[in-house]
């Protein structure tokens, strides 16, 4: 789907479920709750980002019928001034929102100052951003990407991992965590490992890599921080970009 696809998509969903949610169509019963609303609202959105099929509650379905269609050019005097401003809220979160997914989906290399890097690396990966920037110029990986997932691994170069193994990405071997000679040898790993096994294979989105990288319920993950990773990931590698 592209993304001129998933944006009028989005917001037409998002448009409908604020109108629900907010605005005082003289077709939504008034004596529907406020959590049925915000159900629908939620409903449409995570539909939505699934690319699926929306799957409603009883009460939730009820208000679909008294919902326009689709959502006409210029907006009807039967929508009311807060409905207006609710709309004109959810256009601006729907261009935040696929400004983001552009920004999220291109993992491909981009250049980074060094030193704006490195001012976002602690720890055993203080000053080792020129390795994160060679290695995705090598594998053509964005070298946020890298850096991104080895601050969240390693607690921003302070684990037991990164400090005793040199392991910034929390690779592994049938014996356990794999150990390094150095940080350099294990970002050039990581890389080679996310090229091969992720991009290369299709999962060339934060959220795709994760659920191979870190999934959930995963027998080596007893106390479930694997639940943390796509967020945590996807919050730094923001970061590094902004």
């Amino acid at each position: 789907m592209s993304f001129e696809s998933i944006y009028s998509n989005l917001l037409k969903s998002m448009m409908l479920a604020s109108i629900a949610k907010n605005s005082k169509l003289t077709s939504v019963n008034n004596s529907v709750q406020t959590n049925e609303k915000e159900q629908l609202f939620t409903t449409l959105f995570h539909t939505l980002l699934q690319e699926g099929e929306p799957s409603f509650s009883s009460n939730t379905q009820s208000l679909l019928p008294n919902l326009p269609p689709v959502i006409p050019p210029v907006f009807s005097n039967t929508i009311s001034q807060a409905g207006s401003a609710a709309i004109n809220s959810v256009i601006q979160s729907a261009n935040q929102f696929l400004e983001t997914k552009n920004i999220t989906n291109s993992l491909s290399f981009a250049d980074i100052p060094v030193e704006h890097l490195n001012s976002m690396l602690g720890g055993k990966l203080k000053n080792t951003a020129h390795h994160f920037i060679e290695a995705g110029k090598k594998y053509n990986l964005h070298p946020a990407l890298l850096a991104a997932i080895s601050i969240h691994e390693t607690g921003n170069g302070t684990s037991r991992a990164v400090k005793e193994k040199f392991n910034v990405a929390g690779m592994m071997t049938k014996q356990g965590l794999k150990t390094y000679s150095s940080i350099e040898e294990s970002i050039f790993d990581m890389a080679r490992n996310l090229r091969k096994n992720y991009l290369d294979q299709g999962k060339d989105t934060i959220a795709k890599i994760g659920e191979k990288y870190a999934p959930v319920g995963a027998a080596n993950d007893p106390t479930n921080l694997n639940i943390h990773w796509v967020k945590g990931v996807s919050n730094y590698f923001n970061k590094i970009i902004s």
